[in-house]
């Protein structure tokens, strides 16, 4: 979703290495022995270092540092040993390194690696295991003063306050102040006109410290955690995480922005959403700077007391220096006609750019309050990028996916006086307010019955009070630097490129494949025989319409970039943005393991920022944080939470895995520790609430629990856990295995299709012989948790009970009712569960050849539900007037169909590729 700045995509062939020490935050439990098998057979990675790459060329640019995720071979890694990272051709780069993940052996599964400056623009780099890290040049250190932290990076220096209003007290560099009372400001309005006439009043809260945690302290790599409330007199609300990221020699710093809503949708309306700081300014006005960063590399550059363009040239070596933001000669040496009036120049202290919409933003300037706004400008997509100071030193500010995020604004306010205030809106209060109330009034639907008439003509499954904002939440990410002078254009144009596209290290694919993570279901693109070729044809022609979707359609907004429409209407040419259930994707059918699985083979970098702009929605948006049914995800709709089935299918850690172990993003990591308690959401809300046929209470020591999208999304949460070593690792793992041995025992296994679990022993009863399968069941990441959870574990039956339903499934009724004593009917989506069949013949190495054969035909027979060979494989241009805007359409695309033929064709060519038909 994100165009590449940096164009070539990095990628390399590798083998592997080791480890290193965990930090505190991973908790601790006890390691057990592994299932000594993976998903296929996959070669162990030697004991060499591993080639690391940037996803986009570049290098770190003026980025202040990257922190990055590599897994290793199961065994292969002791706990607690070292590495280097070095250039290709043996420097040093500084590294700091924990472990994120552990095998059940007690041996490392994955790393996290953090650097600094000090990695530089290097192509590649080396890491190797067993060989002390280099300390960085200037480390970085994190201490505590009285009422504050105070993080030194060996370039700034930061104080960070414990209470109060003020989160960052002050940005130092050298001797100089460059920023000071960094804030967090909301605004909020009590109603919205609706009319001709504005009469609402806006009150202003401010963002107020409850708890601070110093996360990391160095050597490479700092992080600290504020978390709060925004306040006004005796009330909070709106609850806000801030995390503070710091690298050694860095100028520059990162914060990670969340905020949950917690107010009533229907008088609690967000004005405005900002991070503000105060810029003390020491310079004369000709040499304080205004930059604002435009389209692509374009920048607005101004001084607040500009000498250009004036009836009288001060010289053209000082109009030069004032265009480059060097400081001035004396005036006394300038044209005493000029200088003689400088006192007449007007000072422009007030900027403001504007993005109300992803297709346009506005400049606008003023000298003081009180007097009007010049036009400056203005443009379609500003970079959100930012600087305000002087010769003597200033702060350059950022806002990621600025246009993308809209409406979005950056002020600067003061820039003539003593200090200028710096405001990063993250909703600009120039744009109407943030309206969340659900979309209609319900249209009669007040009992069961009527509720599913609606659901059977607009597919929106609809509920009274269910369509509720009330928890979900949204990550932001900003970046400052603390400049000692005022940076040339380059530089500046360097700094908005690395807001807009932060750099990121990453493994190959032939690593991260040989290492058999995520269940090894997954191999490195392969065009060998022309069928595989036609293959990734597809894939990369799925990927390339999403893609391009987002751009034509405007998938785009503070709460709605990062996700993708359900479905095509072919009448109108448009996505069924405004029809009930066919409207905003949220994970339905995992297009988000889609994504994801595609980059983990290919490395490609467009990919990857697709997949993270997903992962960042769907993590924060789809899913409620607090309240009532915190832990559960929300069915897709025309509003991402306005469907009244709230369900562990959309919430399960299973698809924040990749991205969390990828880049060790702490925000990811405690989305998924958040879930490792959500199966006492079952007592809260019955999922199959509107489908019993019998009366049902929920028990907590028999509650019912569906054994595919309902265990698949809590067994996704306990593995994180556990392997993670968090908090409640140990209580993760006994349910993890007590919840597999116990579905084990079951007479039909996974086919029974639900069971009594109990919250305390987390054991499922033992349950009647019943046949029940869902062609849903296993579609929300349970195919992709069942491999790992084979490949790391001997619970005994597990794996059988798991193949069974992989043979079952396609299977005919007469081989059905002879294993299970029934059958089950209506088992559509045969394609997307070829991959189950797929798995079977990985697994049954002497009915490989039967089951390969029966997963490829269930793979290519065309249904309803699939692509086939047949298929269109191309879009139709769409014009005026029939479309709003012009482009392409494929009305025979649907994202279900989409991510089960992607993520089909992605695992059959990793199980049985050597299979594939001709």
């Amino acid at each position: 979703m994100t165009p590449i700045p940096r164009r070539t995509v990095l990628q390399a062939a590798t083998v592997a290495g080791a480890a290193a020490h965990s930090s505190w935050l991973l908790g601790g439990a006890s390691a057990h022995a592994a299932h000594p098998a993976g998903a296929t057979a996959g070669p162990k990675t030697a004991d060499g270092p591993v080639r690391i790459t940037w996803l986009e060329d570049g290098g770190l640019g003026e980025a202040p540092g990257n922190t990055f995720g590599v897994p290793w071979p199961k065994g292969g890694v002791k706990a607690g040993t070292e590495f280097s990272l070095t250039t290709e051709d043996g420097a040093a780069v500084p590294v700091q390194t924990w472990t994120t993940a552990y095998w059940p052996d007690g041996t490392v599964k994955w790393t996290a690696h953090a650097v600094g400056p000090e990695a530089g623009a290097a192509a590649s780099y080396r890491l190797t295991p067993g060989a002390a890290p280099a300390a960085p040049a200037k480390a970085v250190t994190v201490g505590r003063k009285g009422g504050s932290v105070e993080v030194d990076t060996g370039v700034i220096t930061v104080r960070i306050g414990k209470d109060g209003k003020s989160l960052v007290k002050s940005v130092r560099r050298g001797g100089a102040e460059i920023a000071k009372d960094g804030r967090l400001v909301l605004l909020r309005q009590g109603e919205i006109d609706d009319g001709d006439q504005g009469t609402q009043k806006w009150e202003r809260f401010d963002g107020d410290i409850e708890k601070v945690t110093v996360e990391q302290d160095g050597p490479v790599r700092a992080v600290v955690r504020i978390d709060g409330r925004h306040r006004r007199g005796k009330r909070g609300w709106l609850p806000f995480g801030i995390r503070l990221y710091f690298h050694a020699g860095a100028e520059s710093f990162r914060m990670l922005h969340t905020i949950t809503y917690d107010g009533d949708e229907h008088k609690d309306f967000v004005r405005g959403l900002g991070v503000r700081f105060t810029v003390p300014l020491r310079d004369e006005h000709h040499d304080r700077h205004i930059r604002l960063g435009g389209e692509g590399r374009g920048m607005l550059s101004e001084a607040v007391r500009g000498i250009t363009g004036l009836r009288r040239d001060p010289g053209a070596e000082v109009r030069a220096k004032q265009v480059k933001g060097e400081k001035l000669p004396d005036p006394a040496t300038w044209d005493q006609r000029v200088t003689s009036r400088l006192h007449l120049i007007p000072t422009w202290g007030d900027y403001t750019l504007g993005q109300l919409s992803a297709d346009g933003f506005t400049v606008r300037k003023r000298t003081k309050p009180g007097h009007g706004w010049i036009p400056a400008g203005g443009g379609r997509r500003a970079s959100g990028f930012g600087y305000v100071g002087g010769v003597s030193g200033g702060l350059s500010f950022g806002l990621r996916d600025f246009w993308r995020r809209h409406p979005t604004q950056l002020d600067v306010r003061g820039a003539a006086g003593d200090e200028a205030e710096v405001t990063l809106w993250l909703w600009s209060p120039e744009a109407q307010p943030m309206d969340l109330r659900f979309y209609h009034d319900g249209m009669g639907q007040d009992t069961h019955a009527e509720q599913l008439e609606g659901l059977n003509i607009t597919y929106e499954d609809y509920e009274p009070g269910f369509g509720t904002p009330y928890g979900i939440a949204r990550t932001s990410e900003l970046m400052f630097w603390a400049n000692a002078a005022t940076p040339d254009a380059e530089t500046l144009a360097r700094q908005a490129e690395a807001v807009q596209t932060p750099p990121q290290l990453v493994a190959p694919p032939e690593h991260l494949t040989a290492t058999q993570v995520f269940g090894g279901l997954f191999a490195p693109v392969d065009r060998s025989t022309p069928a595989k070729a036609k293959l990734e044809d597809h894939l990369d022609f799925l990927f390339t319409y999403y893609r391009d979707q987002v751009e034509q359609r405007r998938w785009y907004g503070f709460w709605d970039y990062g996700d993708i429409m359900h479905t095509y209407d072919p009448d109108r040419h448009q996505w069924r943005y405004d029809v009930g259930g066919y409207a905003w994707d949220n994970s339905e059918l995992s297009p988000d393991l889609w994504l994801w699985y595609a980059y983990l083979r290919s490395g490609r970098a467009d990919i990857f920022r697709f997949a993270e702009a997903m992962t960042r929605h769907t993590g924060e948006v789809d899913v409620y944080h607090i309240g009532e049914w915190a832990g559960l995800g929300t069915r897709h709709g025309v509003q991402h939470y306005a469907d009244s089935a709230k369900q562990q299918r959309i919430s399960t850690a299973v698809y924040r895995r990749p991205y969390y172990f990828l880049t060790a993003d702490e925000r990811c990591g405690d989305l998924m520790h958040a879930l490792v308690d959500s199966d006492k959401t079952f007592l809260a809300l019955d999922p199959l609430r509107k489908i019993r046929t019998e009366p049902y209470e929920p028990d907590p020591r028999a509650l019912a629990i569906g054994l595919g999208t309902d265990w698949s999304g809590l067994a996704a949460a306990w593995l994180t856990e556990w392997e993670r070593r968090g908090p409640k690792a140990e209580e993760a793992e006994k349910k993890l295995k007590a919840t597999m041995r116990t579905i084990a025992r079951m007479p039909n296994g996974f086919c029974t299709g639900e069971g009594l679990y109990d919250i305390e022993t987390g054991e499922f009863a033992e349950a009647e012989r019943k046949v029940s399968m869902s062609h849903l069941s296993a579609m929300f990441g349970q195919v992709e948790i069942c491999a790992e959870l084979i490949h790391i574990t001997d619970v005994e039956g597990f794996e059988e009970a798991w193949l069974q339903y992989c043979r079952l499934y396609g299977a005919t009724r007469e081989e059905q009712q002879a294993e299970l004593g029934g059958y089950a009917t209506n088992l559509i989506l045969q394609q997307g569960h070829s991959r189950l069949t797929a798995y079977a013949a990985a697994r049954l190495k002497d009915e490989r050849d039967r089951y390969a054969t029966r997963a490829w035909r269930e793979f290519f027979t065309k249904d309803r539900w699939g692509y086939s060979e047949s298929s269109p494989w191309k879009t139709e241009r769409i014009t005026g007037p029939m479309a709003l805007v012009e482009g392409s359409g494929a009305s025979w695309v649907d994202t279900n169909t989409t991510a089960l033929y992607g993520l089909a064709a992605i695992q059959n060519l990793a199980l049985i590729g050597d299979r594939v038909p001709e």
